[in-house]
This record gives structure tokens, C-alpha cells and sequence, in this order.
């Protein structure tokens, strides 16, 4: 699966693109769980800053 996202923000309009990977805590058992999410570049900070 790692290679079809690859592949597809290697695409000519895909540079604009960006994987964002985010630790988060589970309120039920409070283990971590990661949040992936595929946004524009503009976006990643506000994604990122978000609790």
C-alpha cells in the first residue's frame, strides 16, 4: 500500500500534495493511535496544530 501513495504523489499534479502522519490519544484505553491523512501542503500546519 506504502508504494501506491508514493506513486501517486509522485504524479505531475501530486506535488502539491502531502502525507501527515499525527500521534493521537485514545480517550477509551489512552494508548496512542496514528491518524494518517493525505492533504494540500497549505493545510499541513493547521492539521498538524489541531488537538
Amino acid at each position: 500500500m506504502a508504494k501506491k501513495v508514493v506513486a501517486t504523489l509522485k504524479k505531475e499534479g501530486g506535488r502539491s500534495v502531502v502525507k501527515c502522519i499525527k500521534m493521537v490519544k485514545s480517550p477509551e484505553s489512552g494508548a496512542y493511535q496514528f491518524k494518517e491523512t493525505i492533504i494540500d501542503k497549505e493545510l499541513s500546519k493547521e492539521f498538524l496544530a489541531k488537538k
